[in-house]
């Protein structure tokens, strides 16, 4: 039989023996239910594990069936078979020979009938559990397009990616991970698209990943893709921008129980892209995304820019400005440098509490951080307005680009750090090894800073500028296909 933790490869034709193990696996869990019942003269059993499952269907599909069937004097093998081909109207059956993959199936939220005298069970798709009912992305919020967002359970985001993809080249293709939970991994992808080097890539890697529970997308995305400060898997929680990376070739990784899909692979450029880009006019989409450009620059470089100019390098400043942060240094106590760093920290504080802190309270939290905590810190001569001033802007430019907010919160230190002790030479030194590092990283074989560098003139319709889709829908190109890329191509 083997102990608690040792699962044997094949199911016993004895029920007695099969029921003694799986009750020793569970070790009397409250939720491990078996309903004992016969079928003519021999014994049967249908086991279930509570919550997850819907009585109802198992009442009026499997067990009423069964009982009206009138099954008597067959041998426990022929008399599976019958049920399974001749009684049941369940369209989701499965014939189960091994307790690994039947353990699997029934936590799951599938049935288990087993029949005495029968060496396997069949297990029935009766699944029925409490999840959230699809809402607004909270996010990825879009002015135009889809309200819906994914949701935890991953069968509900299969179908909302099938509703707006409706081809049989779509493919759903689970990949099983070592893990202790057994968590539903489901790769979503276009087979005419895809590449198959970076499909069999991803999916070597998914298989080497040991973990003792994947709890959230999240745990997957470093073993997917190991880089640095920048990923190169992207994350989105709107089905429509996940249905949009897939007709490009990409691969969508989805882990039940958890809201976000990873996107695989994904290049740097594309974190200035939204949904919104492609479904406003091309001229203010293209405005808006040279904003975002420039909203991320600002919020990594303006505050080492300000402490570096105000220490090292007066003379790049007006002298009406350097008049008055020179006035406002007067009444405190530190430096630059140091108030910068301050005053980041506080905000870093007060975001991280407004993110934790009840619902209820978050205003309370807005208030005393903006009015309170900020006014008391130039009223008290801590810091000086214009430094205030400096990291309220950056603050608010990097969620402009909230995907990137984790990069810019990070850099915008070692910014000010850089400007306070090198000044700009510093900060060019810092920006050309950042530069280098994007240009010199890949993501599967596929340039990371694509295609940007290596430059391809003919993509900058949708870098640069955001060309009308006359012109978008002329070419499609996959990502496969990116300047630079030594992905093999279908």
């Amino acid at each position: 039989m083997g102990t608690k933790d040792q699962v044997p490869q094949k199911i016993s034709a004895s029920l007695l023996e099969n029921l003694i193990y799986l009750r020793r696996q569970f070790d009397g869990s409250m939720d491990f239910i078996i309903r004992r019942f016969q079928i003519g003269e021999r014994k049967a059993a249908l086991i279930t594990i509570d919550n997850l499952i819907d009585k109802q269907t198992i009442a009026q599909s499997i067990l009423n069936p069964i009982r009206r069937a009138g099954l008597d004097k067959q041998s426990g093998t022929e008399m599976m078979k019958e049920i399974r081909d001749s009684i049941l109207t369940t369209v989701d059956q499965e014939q189960m020979v091994e307790f690994d993959t039947l353990l699997t199936k029934l936590m799951s939220g599938f049935a288990m009938l087993a029949v005495d005298g029968c060496d396997f069970m069949l297990s029935i798709g009766v699944q029925s559990y409490a999840y959230r009912s699809i809402s607004e992305p909270s996010n990825e919020v879009v002015q135009r397009g889809s309200r819906e967002s994914f949701v935890e359970p991953f069968v509900i985001n299969i179908s909302m990616i099938r509703r707006r993809m409706k081809t049989p080249k779509l493919k759903f293709e689970r990949v099983q991970l070592q893990s202790e939970s057994n968590t539903d991994v489901c790769l979503c992808y276009l087979r005419d698209k895809v590449s198959p080097e970076i499909l069999s890539q991803l999916k070597s890697n998914l298989s080497k990943i040991k973990l003792g529970a994947v709890m959230a997308s999240g745990y997957l995305a470093p073993f997917i893709e190991r880089r640095g400060l920048f990923n190169g898997v992207g994350v989105s929680e709107r089905p429509d921008t996940v249905c949009g990376k897939i007709s490009e070739g990409r691969i969508a990784v989805i882990v039940d129980g958890t809201p976000n899909v990873l996107i695989v692979p994904y290049l740097f450029i594309e974190n200035f892209q939204t949904f919104d880009d492609y479904a406003a006019r091309p001229f203010f989409a293209t405005f808006t995304r040279w904003l975002k450009v420039f909203a991320f620059f600002l919020s990594i470089f303006l505050p080492g820019f300000y402490v570096a100019s105000g220490t090292f390098h007066p003379e790049f400043l007006p002298q009406a400005l350097l008049t008055k942060i020179v006035q406002a240094q007067a009444g405190t106590p530190f430096s630059l440098m140091v108030e910068c760093i301050m005053i980041h920290i506080i905000y870093e504080i007060l975001r991280e509490a407004g993110l934790r802190v009840p619902k209820p309270l978050g205003h309370a939290v807005s208030i005393v951080g903006g009015l309170v905590v900020g006014e008391a810190a130039v009223q008290s001569g801590l810091v000086g307005p214009p430094t205030l001033m400096v990291i309220a802007l950056t603050a608010i430019s990097s969620y402009v680009v909230p995907s990137l907010y984790e990069q810019t919160a990070v850099l915008r230190l070692v910014f000010i750090l850089i400007g306070g002790t090198l000044g700009f030479w510093g900060i060019t030194l810092g920006f050309g090894m950042i530069l280098i590092s994007l240009c010199a990283e890949s993501v599967y074989k596929i340039p990371f800073s694509a295609p940007l560098s290596p430059l391809r003139l003919k993509s900058m319709r949708d870098v640069a500028i955001r060309a009308s889709w006359k012109v978008l829908r002329r070419d499609t190109e996959n990502i496969q296909d990116m300047p630079g890329s030594n992905a093999k191509k279908k």
